[in-house]
């Protein structure tokens, strides 16, 4: 690594620091910083080369220099390295070898969510930024620690809720709102299509080429299942295998954290930006399972155990708006303010106040605000990459960092955490805790199966 490499790579000692350098403005043009992103390569590793990490590797791969690709399934792992370098990058089945590696700079983190946690705090702790998938955790206990160790090591890192960094639909929602084309918020709908429906799944022969311990890792000891697909309607029916790992509780939190994490991330961006308080207080509503509950936990072991179904609330702190997070309706995020609606998602921006744009348009620079100045281009995947790889360059906070999305996504495990018990949840942001219900409170955490306890 050459010594402007290692004088860049030099991480923040503290809070008050990144916190400094966040509040820097930028004054360049996309096309500059983008060539200057190209052309200063980090040397990277991908961890997880399944669905997410063969998807967004290649957009990685446009900035940085693939040394290293890491998967327990050797078939992922052949496919994906093939793919990426023509088979070049060193292999691995154990993430912990590619951390020992001093010349890797940045880790691409796209494994199962149940892996995200220890993953990227060992990432950290090694010295390394990493983009992570979202979401970032499966417990509120585990943002906790993730947000310690990033301000104790000064990492950077990128969650990858790449809608923050959509221009023409999501940012240009937030910049409506944030010129009170909307008037003061009211009501959110935030639509998350329903899944979690199977049936009994029996268990199955491990797949050739999958290590199925090392896959379970933190999570619970569990035999593999796999059931054929049956003919399906549309909406309707199930899929297999170790690839369904978001509709079993103890590896993901279904629904709610999976669209959720981009959806209520948005719906809570827009009470920020419509200047009102965005603390959450209580989740209130229903839920309906696969499978009975007892104490939160599933009683039946073998089939999908996640909400399928879901009619929640969000109360926040200023008590004048609502959020409603379905599991019916269009997918994508309702706002209703005194002045006007506005409905968007990843296929469209509609409503009077987007119509109004044509005789009335936003400043120039509102939507430029929103994304604080930084580089913009049509595709969200690229945009989110570059802005990662910037936050490296300046030392600066990523459009999608740690600590805003933890406030967000900890509404969806409070939600989570609602469906299961059946009741309401109280929070205290204050204290980031669950008040006046030890059972919900208890369920902030998880226990990690021997031998892949977080290691600190």
């Amino acid at each position: 690594m050459s010594n402007n490499n290692k004088s860049r790579r030099q991480f923040l000692g503290s809070a008050a620091a990144m916190a400094a350098a966040a509040s820097v403005p930028y004054h360049f043009t996309a096309s500059r910083s983008i060539e200057k992103m190209k052309n200063s390569r980090l040397q990277y590793a991908l961890i997880g080369a399944g669905g997410n990490g063969s998807r967004t590797a290649p957009v990685a791969a446009e900035f940085v220099d693939v040394l290293a690709v890491c998967d327990v399934d050797e078939n992922h792992l052949r496919d994906v390295n093939q793919a990426l370098t023509g088979g070049k990058a060193d292999t691995y089945a154990d993430y912990r070898e590619v951390l020992a590696r001093p010349d890797i700079d940045v880790v691409q983190i796209s494994t199962p969510d149940h892996w995200h946690t220890k993953i990227l705090i060992e990432a950290m702790l090694a010295g390394k930024d990493a983009y992570c998938e979202k979401p970032l955790t499966l417990t509120i206990d585990e943002g906790k620690l993730i947000r310690r160790v990033q301000k104790e090591t000064g990492r950077i890192v990128q969650v990858g809720t790449q809608q923050r960094s959509s221009f023409d639909k999501f940012n240009k929602a937030l910049a409506i709102i944030a010129a009170g084309r909307l008037g003061k918020l009211r009501k959110i709908t935030v639509g998350i299509n329903s899944s979690g429906w199977s049936p009994p799944i029996p268990e199955a022969d491990v797949p050739d080429g999958l290590d199925w311990d090392r896959w379970l890792g933190p999570s619970p000891a569990a035999p593999y299942r796999y059931l054929e697909r049956p003919k399906r309607k549309p909406g309707q029916g199930f899929t297999n295998g170790h690839a369904q790992f978001r509709w079993w509780y103890e590896r993901s939190g279904g629904k709610l954290t999976d669209w959720g994490a981009h959806h209520v991330d948005i719906a809570m961006l827009g009470i920020a930006a419509a200047n009102q308080n965005n603390d959450p207080v209580s989740v209130a509503g229903t839920a309906k399972h696969n499978t009975k509950f007892k104490d939160g936990m599933p009683v039946d072991t073998d089939r999908y155990n996640t909400a399928m179904q879901f009619d929640l609330h969000v109360a926040f702190a200023g008590g004048d708006v609502d959020m409603n997070i379905r599991h019916d309706g269009d997918n994508g995020i309702m706002f209703e303010g005194e002045a006007g609606r506005i409905f968007v998602n990843r296929g469209k921006l509609v409503g009077k106040p987007v119509e109004e744009l044509a005789s009335n348009p936003l400043p120039e620079d509102a939507i430029a605000k929103i994304y604080r100045n930084m580089p913009m281009m049509q595709n969200d995947r690229q945009a989110h990459w570059a802005n990662f790889i910037h936050a490296i360059e300046n030392q600066t906070l990523p459009i999608s960092d740690v600590h805003s999305h933890m406030k967000m996504l900890n509404v969806c495990h409070l939600a989570g955490i609602c469906c299961r018990l059946g009741q309401k949840i109280e929070w205290d942001q204050a204290s980031e805790m669950i008040v006046g219900n030890e059972l919900a409170a208890s369920m902030m955490k998880r226990p990690y199966r021997e031998g892949y306890e977080i290691d600190m």
